[in-house]
């Protein structure tokens, strides 16, 4: 299998991956959210990385700009969403390997806050911490119940404790039902 950033002409098996991962209920949602994200000039620069095995798509993970409010200097920071695997290809590792590329590739590029709203069994074996406990909170609010599920992960040593705030998105995701667990 091999990771690499995706390009313009990858969108049909971005979008295929997509559909099957999150199903026929939430699939179609996330589709056009990522179809969304992909052409938004407020998610760029973003960071689109797809997993394939002998050219079929496997998985794809998203990264897309995000800046902290009430923070006078500036932070670089993006939101991971959506990580995508296919049904035949899950518990596999491949969520974790496209995770690992990504932050990698973004700590190297100088991002220094990487946000998710996801699983919190899962992201923290990545890395991720809950945000709102450090100070960060959701372009939406994020019910008590779900609050572990908005997590951060510096990338880079000191941030956390020097800065906190409101994160704000791109402006295809900043809509209330895509802050929802």
């Amino acid at each position: 299998m091999k990771i690499r950033a995706s390009t313009p002409s990858d969108l049909s098996k971005i979008l295929q991956v997509e559909g099957q991962a999150f199903g026929d209920e939430k699939g179609p949602e996330i589709v056009d959210l990522v179809k969304g994200l992909l052409s938004d000039p407020s998610a760029m620069p973003l960071l689109s990385l797809l997993a394939e095995d002998d050219e079929r798509a496997l998985g794809h993970l998203l990264f897309t700009k995000a800046r902290i409010t009430n923070y006078i200097d500036t932070v670089s920071a993006v939101i991971l969403a959506p990580l995508a695997v296919i049904p035949a290809a899950q518990s596999k590792g491949i969520g974790g390997r496209l995770i690992k590329k990504g932050l990698k590739r973004l700590a190297e590029s100088g991002i220094e806050l990487v946000f998710v709203l996801g699983h919190p069994e899962y992201y923290p074996r990545h890395g991720f911490k809950p945000a709102g406990e450090l100070g960060f909170e959701a372009p939406y609010p994020i019910p008590d119940e779900d609050a572990d599920a908005w997590m951060v992960q510096a990338l880079h040593p000191g941030v956390i404790g020097r800065v906190s705030g409101r994160v704000m998105c791109a402006d295809v995701l900043n809509h209330p039902e895509h802050w929802r667990e």
